[in-house]
């Protein structure tokens, strides 16, 4: 493992790390390295609880021993296998992240040290309660003027509501008809370019024709009250926005598009995050055990 020189408390942002000594020192400059990035709030979530145990443990000193303890003292606390995972996986990334764009040579003690998670959710809505929810959204008042654009951007795209709510028409192509997401506005920190169908053009055309500045949604913060009110209005129960995201996906499986297309579409960064929507194409396995009779 290589040795870092003692140099200044930590190294800045953008600047090749002259001083990477303890957990504290690495978690630092990695988080400075990506202030930008959608999953800064997360990160910092998972630190909370990763600083009481590991600060200033020496990177030199860190091993799978001390990985497993913190593994098993989170479990007695409750915590869910998703949590934990994102815990580490935040040590894990800074660390890989030193060794790819710092040239150090630090040994990763989480690798192989994943938890099993449960199968994740997948909560959708059919095209009619769909209908339902945006004709609902537009009776959420003026100050909501905005909602109906917003899910029906969501159900036609499949964008995370941050990506949305932060999507400027700079990234809108009209003219080619994509919209272009770069690294630093995804979760996955993947860029991605996301067809606009017929509904999602109608809606960014509303926007268009009522909208002043860069955002394609100026002035919006957050849509979580004024939706759980649509929701409420369109009778539709236990519905989280991040499941109009799952909405579009089970809607293209059941069509037939395959699904490394839609981890495409969705971003995911790899395949196993969208084969949860692989049930809904029933007609696939169908075939493959039709082949059978004819053998």
């Amino acid at each position: 493992m290589r040795r870092a020189t003692l140099g200044r408390d930590y190294p800045l942002a953008g600047e090749s790390p002259d001083s990477l000594v303890s957990f504290d020192d690495l978690l630092l400059a990695f988080l400075l390295s990506r202030a930008e990035s959608p999953s800064t709030s997360r990160d910092r979530t998972a630190l909370q609880h990763l600083y009481p145990v590991f600060t200033g443990q020496r990177l030199d000193e860190l091993n799978p021993v001390w990985i497993r303890q913190y593994i098993r003292q989170r479990q007695r606390e409750g915590a869910a296998a998703s949590s934990i995972n994102k815990e580490t996986g935040l040590l894990s990334r800074a660390i890989n992240h030193a060794n790819q764009e710092w040239g150090y040579a630090l040994d990763n003690p989480v690798m192989g040290l994943k938890q099993r998670e449960p199968e994740g959710r997948v909560r959708w809505l059919t095209k009619p309660q769909a209908a339902a929810l945006v004709a609902a959204a537009g009776q959420c008042g003026s100050r909501a003027a905005h909602l109906p654009d917003v899910i029906t951007l969501a159900l036609n795209t499949g964008m995370r509501k941050g990506e949305l709510l932060g999507l400027e028409w700079a990234r809108v192509d009209f003219v080619n008809g994509l919209i272009y997401l770069e690294a630093m506005h995804t979760k996955a920190n993947r860029r991605r370019a996301i067809p606009i169908n017929g509904p999602a053009r109608r809606a960014l055309q509303t926007r268009q024709a009522v909208a002043g500045g860069p955002l394609v949604f100026k002035g919006v913060k957050d849509v979580k009250r004024s939706f759980a009110h649509a929701c409420h209005l369109a009778h539709i129960s236990n519905f989280r926005f991040h499941d109009l995201r799952h909405t579009f996906a089970s809607w293209l499986v059941q069509v037939g598009v395959p699904l490394t297309e839609v981890r495409d579409l969705l971003g995911h960064a790899s395949i196993e995050m969208t084969e949860r929507y692989a049930h809904l194409a029933p007609d696939r396995l169908r075939g493959a055990v039709a082949m059978l009779e004819a053998a």
